[in-house]
């Protein structure tokens, strides 16, 4: 599987050590930035991602900002994105078994890095269930 992040400042620190985690895995990943402490606007690794998505580049995106909230927030005004910001592992299995959620949206300043690891894990093994779930996802397309 290959996935896209990003991060502005505030989730600099979190995405660098979520990407190395990452490759450990084997995952192939593709950084998308930003690649310093140094602020910055969130929407501009927001589009980025969704755009990797959106052309086929890769099949998931994590983004990092302080609370994932304007990642989510950014990442969803993409028609064929369906951004979760999640802080627990179930909230993540749910995202992908009944909303096929294909971007993570994680808070560095809300999560440890142990904690957005589990939930990372979690993210990725779990699969969408299909069938009433996907009626669902119709009606919102």
């Amino acid at each position: 599987m290959k996935i896209a992040i990003a991060s502005d400042h505030g989730g600099f620190v979190l995405k660098n050590e979520i990407y190395n985690y990452l490759k450990e895995k084997k995952y192939e990943v593709i950084d998308f930035g930003t690649n310093s402490k140094d602020s910055c606007d969130y929407p501009i690794y927001a589009k980025k991602v969704c755009n990797s998505i959106l052309n086929n580049e890769v099949q998931k995106g994590i983004l990092i900002c302080g609370t994932g909230l304007g990642m989510q927030i950014a990442a969803n005004k993409f028609k064929g994105i369906r951004a979760v910001c999640v802080s627990n592992c179930y909230s993540a299995k749910m995202s992908r078994k009944h909303n096929d959620a294909n971007v993570l949206a994680l808070g560095a300043r809300v999560l440890g890095a142990d904690l957005a690891k589990e939930i990372v894990d979690v993210w990725l093994k779990s699969e969408f269930e299909g069938g009433r779930h996907q009626i669902r996802l119709n009606m919102i397309e």
